[in-house]
């Protein structure tokens, strides 16, 4: 993992910042605690990482060595690496390191680290199967959170308030970007706060410019992301309103995407045929009743399955229209 992670920090200076912790696995490496504390003392000379690589690329050098003679190879490479090496072996016989490094190996087992490598990314423990080894797949993710962190500034504190009629009649008018447009018929009976939250959005020209980022035939297209990753939002949640009198079972039914119960914020989906499977998930609050056509015609993509799938159709608005 060294070189793939070291190589991220090159490629995304300004987004990515590696943070080493010890994790010494001491029930089965005798010499796993004693060369965390080498390592530590070589830090404090300013050449942690320049020992640390060393004592890695070396490890079968030492690592059969009794607990005496792989002192006298700890000392001896802090002086062939030019570092003070009496000052290395006074810190280092001294124990001066012994706590800190103590501390790290409690933190990783009080989390429940699993072993090395292991990474936290963003807060969360990534499970060892699921971390990636390839350059492709973190530059793809890194890219993602680039672009979903750029959305701050647009984002908002909270959902807005209640300002809709619920007994009225809406629609949304999508202009695409290819000069085609269609027309959602909104349902603020069956869902009048996700229909608030849609029209609020669609006023604070939410929507424009923004791509449908995923078009899977014969399933759904789905768009309401500015970053274009599938990742973002507007800085909120709100809850799902699940009408059991309704249907995602026929194309052209208009719902929230989510990740999960109570998730919604600003994505949203058009189905592209009959998806009942997805019924009591996720909130339907319109249907397309103008321009189904254009609807068919948005350029199926799948960026998770598709590194170079062409770039999402765009909409250029949503405008929304209260029916007298």
């Amino acid at each position: 993992m060294k070189p793939v992670l070291e190589r991220l920090v090159d490629a995304f200076p300004n987004a990515v910042q590696v943070t080493y912790r010890h994790f010494p696995l001491i029930s089965i490496h005798d010499k796993a605690q004693k060369s965390s504390e080498a390592a530590e003392a070589a830090g404090a000379q300013g050449a942690f990482w320049e020992y640390h690589n060393a004592l890695y690329d070396r490890q079968s050098a030492w690592a059969g060595l009794s607990p005496d003679e792989a002192r006298d190879y700890f000392v001896n490479l802090a002086a062939e690496l030019g570092l003070d090496a009496e000052r290395f072996a006074s810190e280092l016989d001294g124990d001066v390191y012994t706590n800190y490094v103590s501390m790290l190996y409690q933190e990783a087992v009080n989390i429940g680290l699993p072993g090395t490598p292991s990474i936290i990314l963003n807060g969360r423990l990534l499970p060892s199967e699921s971390i990636p080894r390839d350059n492709a797949t973190w530059d793809a993710f890194i890219t993602q959170q680039i672009a979903v962190k750029a959305l701050a500034d647009r984002q908002y504190d909270a959902p807005p308030a209640m300002t809709i009629d619920e007994n009225a009649q809406y629609l949304a008018r999508v202009e695409m970007e290819s000069g085609e447009s269609f027309v959602i018929e909104l349902l603020p009976k069956s869902a009048p706060q996700t229909v608030n939250n849609f029209i609020f959005l669609a006023q604070e020209g939410w929507f424009n410019g923004v791509t449908f980022h995923r078009v899977l035939p014969g399933f759904v297209a789905q768009t309401g992301d500015p970053s274009g990753t599938g990742g973002g939002g507007p800085g909120y949640t709100i809850p799902n309103e699940v009408d059991p009198g309704l249907s995602h079972d026929e194309p052209g039914v208009v719902a929230m995407a989510n990740a999960g119960p109570d998730t919604n914020g600003s994505q949203w989906y058009i189905t592209l045929g009959d998806v009942s499977q997805l019924d009591g998930g996720y909130t339907i609050f319109g249907r397309i009743i103008e321009g189904m056509e254009a609807v068919k015609a948005i350029t199926p993509r799948d960026p998770s399955r598709e590194p170079g799938a062409p770039p999402g159709d765009v909409m250029i608005s949503v405008t929304i229209e209260e029916v007298e």
